[in-house]
């Protein structure tokens, strides 16, 4: 049984696993993060741009997105927290091309408008608020029948703001809130359809399936929407899977030749894979089924497609 925060690190997690292969997603992802938890710390005549976390799968992603967007020797710092349940935060600290980061991701820690540059479709809107979520967002279990999902800012004006990104999502019914809590100004939703469809719209796909499940072993209630969300989630991580396939099978056969490969059903589902994309397991099955006249079974594509990731993964190594 996982409590709120276990829930929440599973769903941020998820996010910083994901492929960005988006410049612009990503661009946006990096612009809401830093506006949310960013600051700007004054050294001499030097401004330097700080950012604080006490996850450290979340601190090594935006130190290397940072790094490789920007090409600046970003600073990753590590410190023991002190007090009660200590632990370690995690300091990003960029020194050169402060001012440039800022202006190309278009922050202003003083206003609270969010730049049409940055938010300009259905992609980048996505990527900005998973960055929002990264920074500030958290959720409840579904294993209780409290749904909450919330993101805590500290200025009213630009909370405002995000909230209208939802509704600029086409085919998003999300309707989030405003509330204040003490100095804090917190964006959230409590229907469980509009928390399942915002962890698809932010990518959080597997978390999503996960919450769905428990809901539906917990209510056996029959909702439309529920399985709807479902289906796209599937859907989704199918087309994702696809995607990231063709991008290994395309540096095998720039390294080493599809048609070098020894095994012919690799070599042959390989060649199906890059002519049909988002062809789920099931369909390529059907595939080399017709392709060798013989049955195969959507568990041994499953496998070639392992002993295909594993020959990507030693040909990769071996170009690093």
């Amino acid at each position: 049984m996982r409590s709120k925060n276990s829930f929440t690190s599973q769903v941020k997690e998820e996010l910083v696993n994901n492929a960005y292969p988006s410049i612009d997603r990503l661009r946006a992802l990096l612009s809401a993060y830093i506006r949310i938890n960013g600051s700007l710390v004054f050294r001499g005549k030097k401004s330097l741009l700080q950012l604080n976390t006490e996850n450290a799968k979340i601190g090594k992603f935006i130190y290397q997105c940072i790094n490789d967007l920007y090409h600046v020797n970003a600073r990753l710092i590590i410190r023991d927290k002190k007090g009660f349940g200590k632990g370690k935060t995690y300091i990003i600290e960029v020194g050169e091309a402060t001012d440039l980061i800022m202006e190309d991701l278009e922050i202003s820690f003083l206003e609270g408008k969010i730049s049409k540059n940055i938010v300009n479709n259905d992609d980048t809107i996505a990527g900005y608020l998973a960055g929002a979520f990264l920074a500030a967002g958290s959720i409840n279990s579904p294993v209780t029948s409290n749904y909450h999902l919330e993101i805590s800012l500290n200025n009213d004006n630009y909370a405002k703001w995000l909230a209208k990104l939802f509704a600029k999502y086409k085919n998003s019914s999300i309707e989030p809130k405003i509330t204040s809590r003490r100095e804090e100004y917190v964006i959230y939703f409590k229907k469980s359809d509009q928390i399942s469809n915002f962890l698809i719209v932010i990518g959080a796909v597997s978390s999503c399936l996960e919450f769905e499940d428990v809901r539906a072993n917990r209510d056996l209630m029959n909702n439309a929407n529920r399985l709807t969300n479902m289906d796209t989630a599937n859907m989704r991580r199918t087309i994702e899977t696809g995607l990231r396939q063709v991008e290994e099978i395309k540096l095998i056969n720039q390294a080493l030749g599809i048609d070098n490969i020894a095994n012919i059903k690799e070599r042959e589902l390989c060649k199906l894979r890059l002519a049909n994309e988002s062809a789920s397991l099931q369909e390529l099955a059907d595939l080399m089924s017709e392709k060798f006249k013989t049955p195969i079974s959507k568990s041994n594509i499953n496998h070639l497609f392992r002993s295909i990731h594993a020959l990507f993964e030693r040909l990769n190594n071996d170009n690093k």
